[in-house]
């Protein structure tokens, strides 16, 4: 059956739909419970989409960022190992496919300070080359440059968070404490070096910003008064993901003298709590789709009875229980339509300026939503990913119209006697 609009054939169940979803006046609760199931809908839609971008963000923040610059693997000895026996590890190492870059490095603990403050640090000697290449640090230089090292011996090149505890800025002079211990006929006295901040990085990570330091790895000899060239080696991965699976591979090429260690080690716990999070947050805004799905069928329920004497009219004037089953079919589709057209459309401007927001409303009232010291970043990061709202949207799609089967089922079952005889 069909019904003719502006010389446009439109199928009956759809116009009828359409003019049950977009009452006005004549039906105030029919407009109502249509407006509360859009509203539920949009609200758990956008909510999904924008803490799935902001998940999609930390995890990378967390690929990019920080595992950007944190060695994939290192590899390390406590033994001042010779040249040649470094040669041949780096030998061994390179013929691992996964492998992209091993950089030279040595690695130690030790005491920056100056005549205000103090902090212990992990202090990096580098090859300021080979970092440049296979490290991301020089997208978060805020002043200066890792390349500094190469002309200055004595440079240092530090985290935002330390210079800040420290307070000194670019070109100021820090010491350098290693635990290195020089003795003498008198006393023993401790070895350190005056170094030149040539460079200041800020990534957002407490573990980056506070506690590392870079300086020349000529220094670094120096400083730890080191026979070895070098005492370990930072090595990268294809897949940051898979680096330890690849330093598995590996072990039967590090043998003795030598130990191995990935990321995950560090910040394996991090990244898994992430990605975990992700999960049951994802599960709980579901049910939150799922409490709205459910409303809808509520309020499709509320509207066939709302709507008994319409369905009872068009029965007596032929209509089948097909048709007035597709009438609300077709209306649960039109509020699923129109609740994710709004939910996606709030959802994507959420998840695009959610990042702003955060940081106004942290300098707006002087608090910080994340804590460096227990997250790996101290910002909400978002990434807003199309497949996400894709598959977001489908299923508040799917959810719509498997909301419909029972309200449409009872509307289709309602016999036109006793519907006339209770209106």
């Amino acid at each position: 059956m069909a019904f003719c609009v502006n010389n446009k054939s439109v199928s009956l169940s759809r116009y009828i739909a359409f003019r049950y979803v977009s009452a006005g006046k004549s039906s105030h609760l029919v407009s109502f419970m249509s407006a509360i199931s859009i509203f539920g809908l949009a609200l758990g839609l956008a909510i999904l989409v924008i803490v799935l971008s902001v998940m999609n963000g930390f995890d990378k923040e967390m690929r990019q960022s920080v595992l950007g610059i944190v060695p994939h693997i290192t590899v390390s000895s406590e033994e001042n190992l010779s040249a040649a026996r470094w040669q041949e590890i780096r030998s061994n190492i390179a013929r691992n496919a996964s492998v992209t870059s091993i950089a030279p490095v040595i690695q130690a603990i030790g005491v920056a300070a100056t005549g205000d403050s103090n902090k212990g640090v992990v202090i990096n000697g580098i090859d300021a080359a080979q970092e440049s290449e296979s490290s991301a640090l020089n997208r978060f230089m805020r002043s200066g440059s890792l390349d500094a090292l190469e002309g200055n011996r004595w440079g240092i090149v530090l985290g935002q968070t330390l210079a800040n505890r420290l307070g000194v800025g670019l070109g100021d002079r820090i010491d350098l404490f290693s635990t290195s211990i020089s003795i003498n006929p008198i006393t023993p006295l401790a070895t350190f070096k005056g170094f030149d901040v040539v460079g200041i990085y800020r990534v957002g990570a407490e573990e980056l910003d506070g506690n590392l330091v870079m300086i020349n790895l000529a220094a670094a000899r120096s400083l730890f008064r080191l026979r070895s060239p070098y005492n370990a080696l930072h090595i990268r991965t294809v897949d940051v993901l898979q680096a330890e699976t690849a330093r598995q591979d590996m072990l039967g090429d590090l043998q003795g003298d030598l130990h191995s260690e990935s990321w995950v080690a560090t910040l394996g716990a991090i990244y898994e709590n992430i990605q975990f999070s992700r999960g049951i947050i994802s599960f709980m805004l579901w049910l939150l789709i799922a409490v709205a799905a459910f409303n809808l069928v509520v309020g499709l329920i509320m509207i066939v009875r709302d709507k008994r004497g319409d369905i009872a009219i068009l029965r007596t004037l032929g209509t089948s229980p097909t048709t007035i089953y597709r009438i609300f079919v077709w209306q649960g589709c039109f509020i699923g339509l129109m609740g994710i057209a709004i939910g996606v459309l709030l959802g994507v401007l959420g998840a695009l300026y959610v990042s702003q927001f955060a940081a106004f409303f942290e300098s707006s009232f002087s608090i910080q939503l994340l804590n460096a010291q227990v997250y790996p970043i101290d910002f909400l990061p978002s990434e807003l990913r199309f497949a996400d709202v894709f598959s977001v949207a489908s299923g508040v799609l799917i959810l719509s119209l498997l909301a419909t089967i029972y309200p449409a089922r009872r509307a289709a079952a309602i016999q036109p006697a006793e519907a006339l005889r209770h209106e």
